[in-house]
């Protein structure tokens, strides 16, 4: 979330094939749902670029299907996302995740992440933020 300069809530409802670079891209065009990230940088996204082959970590969503969550950065006034990016189908979000996206995850956005492997943890500066998965997902 904080890494990406958009984080979208959308539907595709085209594609289309450019012929941008050796191996082309595809742009897909989105009719966006939400925004939860990226206001400022472009307050409306229509198109979603990415690599046009899966070995170059493009993505393939499909057209009038689904609803998505996109991430994606921006360059050059467009936005491109691949298979190293998050997206995934909105209705394959958990509620925790989607309540995260409304209401917390940019809370953390100026955090210095933290991994805490064993009890006690302590922060060191005030922008850290202390990661205790590990304590609850292993039992430490």
């Amino acid at each position: 979330f904080c890494n990406s300069d958009i984080v979208i809530r959308a539907k595709v409802v085209g594609k289309k094939l450019v012929k941008e670079g050796p191996f082309g891209t595809m742009v897909y065009t989105v009719k966006q749902m939400k925004m939860y990230r990226g206001f400022t940088k472009m307050p409306h996204v229509q198109y979603i670029h990415t690599e046009a082959s899966e070995s170059l970590c493009g993505l393939k969503l499909e057209v009038n299907k689904y609803q998505y969550l996109l991430t994606g950065r921006v360059y050059d006034g467009k936005v491109y996302t691949g298979l190293c990016n998050f997206v995934e189908r909105w209705d394959q979000l958990t509620l925790s995740q989607r309540k995260g996206l409304n209401y917390r995850y940019h809370l953390g956005c100026n955090c210095k992440i933290k991994s805490c492997y064993y009890l006690p943890c302590f922060v060191t500066s005030k922008n850290e933020c202390l990661w205790t998965d590990m304590l609850s997902n292993f039992g430490y």
